[in-house]
């Protein structure tokens, strides 16, 4: 063993891949559906290996500049995700989700403040229980950095290493309830205050024409759909398509063939008779009258249409904030079909009632010409691309870094975003801007998942090797045991003021409020059992917006725990 850890230490890239691929392979694991994830379980197997390799009297070491630059590029790929609910955050309904993600985020703060100031804890308990318990990785990060930066008073005897170690142990005692907690309680709160989330749900579902996105799986029903039908009705033979459409707005006419020729859909063709009429719409009103026009046919010619699918950015003003309902009777409202809806980067169920914000994205499957009309009604048009604008990339962390450096003087220090903050804040506003000159910046959602995770794996599994040969000396099991109980308070109270806040101030739908809860943690698994335990979607509502507004926060929060717990 001694051998293979000193092969280890000679080789420090095959020891970061090594801890990487473990930590990956170890997250996939669950038990009764609940697992650590690649992010914990990075920080474990860091420290395992580290401390294991010390005990044959090996130093497992990795570079800290490796370990800052995976940081700082998964911090700007945080501000792209976020950048857009972040924004749309500032007003109108999302101003009520960020207040309750305000309230979690500062209890969470205060609550292991105050806990590692009574029970006087050693530096760096206090960034590692805010990261465990609030289930917010990055934080670490932030809490690293006020340590290296000189910001947190190091106690005489104690050297950097030290108080590392200690943001790692913290974070692994307290990141396990930190994860199954939350999940639990956004699961049972409705029950524990006596209220049918599930009907809640329906109710919700009805009233405002929300669908399910959860159901996953093939299907063979469509929503809408083509058909071809051969002209016979008397009745309608004469008309012109204006006239029809008039008669018939559920209709809308997408095609017309006479003698084996395509003459299109113009408003002012009469029809006649022996035509095959080419219809789009909902498959509810293709089927309602069928005896309209007549037999349906297949005619390949006719129905030789030119189809498109696309993802449509939403920044037009004039659509900003109208319901998707009031779209349903314009020229192109059948020709195309909303197959996805996105709201700050996670899949939305959008409904008649749903409100267009700015940077929603709607990804639709249609007739081109109306998959165009619809992109210039409502913002701006995304072809599918792999393609990666690695200029704007470079300017981005550019930015962020001379963000990072602005700092002024206050309570008789230097303060400022720092390079994090200030990476954090770039993003943000590459997305914003991105978003309305769609021509450069183009970023993938997969180029922003790599950034993001392996940026934080990388890093967290640096900071878990680099950590784990101080481990042994600083844990005891009294130590353990009071940063257990200060992450399970803080883990557990601010949940519950929060959903008292929601449900008795500002009468959110309960359905919807469990998402906002799960939002307001930054953590996408309540929300994901939420919807499963009420057999709806209706939960994603109230996520979004709180989910930004808290990632931001409690990522920097990460920081002030440390200076606060001093």
């Amino acid at each position: 063993m001694q051998a293979a850890f000193q092969f280890l230490a000679a080789n420090p890239y095959i020891l970061l891949f090594l801890v990487v691929g473990l930590a990956v392979w170890i997250g996939r694991f669950t038990i009764m559906g609940y697992g650590l994830g690649m992010v914990a379980s990075a920080i474990i197997v860091g420290c395992a290996l580290s401390v294991l390799a010390s005990t044959y009297g090996v130093k497992l070491q990795l570079d800290n500049f490796a370990r800052l630059l995976f940081y700082y590029l998964f911090m700007y790929g945080v501000g792209l995700r976020v950048g857009p609910s972040f924004i749309n955050s500032l007003k109108g309904d999302g101003l009520t989700f960020t207040f309750l993600a305000v309230v979690s985020s500062i209890l969470g703060l205060a609550l292991v403040v105050l806990g590692a100031r009574f029970f006087d804890l050693p530096v760096g308990a206090a960034g590692g229980m805010l990261a465990g318990s609030q289930t917010m990785s990055a934080a670490i990060g932030s809490a690293d950095l006020a340590i290296t930066s000189g910001a947190v008073t190091l106690p005489p005897g104690t050297t950097e290493e030290q108080a590392s170690s200690m943001v790692a142990l913290s974070y692994g005692i307290t990141y396990i309830w930190g994860t199954v907690g939350i999940i639990l309680i956004c699961k049972y709160l409705p029950r524990w205050w006596g209220l049918d989330a599930k009907a809640s749900a329906k109710q919700y579902e009805a009233e405002h024409g929300v669908k399910d996105i959860e159901g996953g799986g093939l299907s063979g029903y469509r929503a809408g759909g083509i058909r071809s039908y051969r002209l016979e009705n008397a009745s309608t033979a004469g008309k012109s398509i204006a006239e029809l459409r008039k008669a018939h707005p559920a209709y809308r006419i997408i095609n017309v063939a006479r003698g084996g020729e395509s003459l299109g859909a113009e408003a002012d063709l009469v029809l006649q008779k022996g035509d095959i009429v080419v219809l789009g719409g909902r498959t509810g009103d293709l089927t309602a009258n069928m005896g309209l026009i007549g037999t349906e046919v297949d005619d390949p010619v006719a129905a030789n249409v030119p189809l498109d699918q696309a993802e449509i950015l939403v920044t037009n003003k004039e659509v900003i904030g109208k319901e998707l309902e009031t779209f349903r009777q314009t020229q192109n409202a059948g020709q195309l079909q909303v197959v996805r809806f996105e709201r700050g980067g996670v899949p939305y169920p959008a409904g008649l009632n749903t409100k267009l914000q700015r940077f929603d994205i709607l990804t639709v499957v249609g007739l081109k010409g109306a998959v165009n009309d619809v992109a210039n009604l409502f913002g701006r048009i995304a072809r599918p691309s792999s393609a990666t604008d690695l200029l704007t990339l470079a300017a981005g962390m550019i930015l962020g870094f001379l963000i990072g450096k602005i700092s002024f003087p206050a309570f008789g220090a230097s303060v400022g975003l720092g390079n994090a903050g200030g990476l954090l804040l770039s993003g943000i506003i590459v997305s914003s801007v991105v978003s309305r000159l769609r021509f450069f910046g183009s970023t993938p959602n997969a180029a922003r998942n790599i950034l993001e995770d392996l940026g934080l794996i990388v890093f967290i599994a640096i900071v878990g090797v680099n950590a784990g040969a101080g481990l042994l000396a600083q844990l005891t099991g009294a130590l353990a045991l009071k940063i257990f109980l200060i992450g399970f308070v803080a883990c557990t109270l601010p949940p519950f003021i929060v959903w008292a806040l929601g449900y008795h101030v500002f009468k959110i739908n309960p359905a919807v409020l469990m998402g906002g809860v799960a939002g307001a943690r930054s953590h996408s698994g309540p929300a994901r059992e939420a919807a499963v335990e009420v057999g709806s979607s209706v939960p994603w509502i109230g996520f979004p917006v709180a989910y930004a507004v808290s990632g931001v926060l409690l990522t920097v929060f990460g920081y002030f725990a440390m200076i606060l717990a001093q």
